[in-house]
């Protein structure tokens, strides 16, 4: 079951990033403060009135000249109108209605999407009179907001939420492993699904973007049964993939938010660049169970050094997911393909592992016992006993005297025990400290 997605779309410079950052504000988003996570997104989880769903800014596009705004505009709206649920089309009190405005509304007419019109930079009460103009666009009512001072973002989410569509379950059976595979264009995502099939199932070439749709295949190797959701391509006219390439992050998302297990595709040939940690970011912060595929290994010039570097590359590159396997293959040669379906199975297991109270909390004093807790001003944490309360992926919550002395270090040295006791290949753990009260 994946989030619906929210998309905020404008023309530049109407305060579509500062809504964005008001909107995961107000929702208090615990971000994990670990090295190596990288933090330039252009998305996050959001959720309001009990409905989750992923909101995606379209800002950000740099924009060379005055003759490039109406291009810039009209391709964010192309991209939030395929994929987004629900678009927030944001405009600016301050400039009244533009040309520019008028351009994307008449998109998103015609996408026959729900659409709530934003009215940014209505600061005072002085400026509510300037929303309404914003009728013209035809869309309803257009709501004020105020994104300097927070003013409407409620009223806005209300309206937004109000219009997402009904959560459907899927109907794959329990025991069918979820497979998405993302990476950037051209890293073979394709390819790889044709080979694991046996049969060319999905369009390949060598020109990045050409995969048309995300297409769910299901098939069963060795008893057991596996989806593959191809997340490869984007709908988009003309060579427009550099400035592209980030918002397809949107059908990532979708993909991720359904998978079980998620391929991050490496081009072996080109080697690690900034955008691949973008990418795997998405799916160690969505909590899945992830493995490093570096692909077209076979053209790879190589001597006995070469997989040892790329793989002392990765890690370095890749510090918050030092707990994905790497597995290097050629898609077009099938060279080590039968590696990667069983290393699929046994990280699908590993992130749906429970484990056993009383043997999570006999790591745990042993752990305690080598490494004691670290002490502030003479007080020293206690941490009294771990339970486990989810999984995929495993999440476990410790209960301490005061968890705003657990130290994220301290916090990694637990999940390195608790990873060396039980395994967990594959699978990220989600480790968090509460209060111990009289009641537990």
């Amino acid at each position: 079951m994946s989030k619906p997605i929210i998309a905020i779309v404008g023309r530049p410079n109407v305060g579509k990033s500062t809504i964005f950052n008001r909107i995961i504000g107000d929702r208090l988003a615990i971000v994990e403060d670990k090295p190596g996570v990288t933090r330039d997104r252009i998305y996050s989880a959001g959720e309001w009135n009990g409905r989750a769903f992923s909101v995606v800014d379209t800002g950000g596009i740099e924009i060379d000249g005055e003759d490039q705004i109406m291009k810039s505009v009209r391709m964010q709206a192309e991209l939030a109108i395929e994929e987004a649920d629900v678009i927030i089309f944001m405009v600016d009190a301050k400039d009244g209605l533009t040309i520019a405005d008028d351009e994307v509304a008449q998109m998103l007419l015609r996408s026959r999407k729900p659409i709530v019109v934003a009215v940014n930079k209505v600061d005072n009460l002085n400026r509510h009179d300037d929303i309404y103009e914003f009728y013209n666009l035809g869309f309803g009512t257009p709501i004020g907001i105020s994104g300097a001072h927070g003013m409407g973002i409620g009223d806005l989410l209300d309206a937004a939420v109000e219009k997402l569509p009904e959560l459907t379950e899927e109907h794959y059976e329990d025991d069918v492993i979820r497979v998405a595979l993302i990476g950037r264009p051209n890293v073979g995502k394709s390819s790889l699904v044709n080979a694991l099939l046996g049969e060319e199932r999905v369009i390949v070439s060598d020109v990045a973007g050409t995969t048309r749709d995300a297409i769910d295949t299901p098939f069963e190797r060795d008893g057991q049964k596996y989806v593959l959701i191809d997340t490869a391509g984007m709908r988009k006219r003309g060579k427009v993939y550099e400035t592209t390439e980030k918002y397809s992050v949107m059908r990532a998302l979708k993909a991720i938010e359904r998978a079980d297990v998620v391929l991050v595709l490496i081009n072996g040939e080109e080697g690690i660049i900034e955008q691949d940690k973008h990418i795997a970011g998405y799916a160690h912060e969505a909590g899945k169970a992830s493995i490093f595929v570096v692909n077209k290994w076979d053209v790879v010039e190589k001597d006995e050094k070469t997989m040892k570097n790329f793989t002392q590359d990765i890690r370095e590159q890749f510090l918050f997911m030092t707990y994905a396997p790497i597995v290097f293959l050629s898609a077009l040669t099938k060279q080590r393909l039968h590696k990667l379906l069983p290393i699929v199975t046994r990280a699908s297991e590993q992130h749906a592992l429970r484990i056993q109270t009383h043997l999570l909390n006999d790591v745990l004093s042993d752990a305690i016992a080598i490494n004691p807790p670290p002490t502030d001003k003479g007080r020293r944490l206690r941490i009294n006993y771990a339970t486990q309360v989810a999984v995929k992926p495993p999440t476990i919550v410790l209960f301490a005297n005061d968890p705003d002395m657990m130290h994220f270090s301290y916090e990694r040295y637990l999940e390195n025990k608790i990873r060396a006791a039980f395994d967990f290949e594959g699978t990220p753990i989600r480790i968090f400290t509460r209060r111990k009260s009289d009641e537990d």
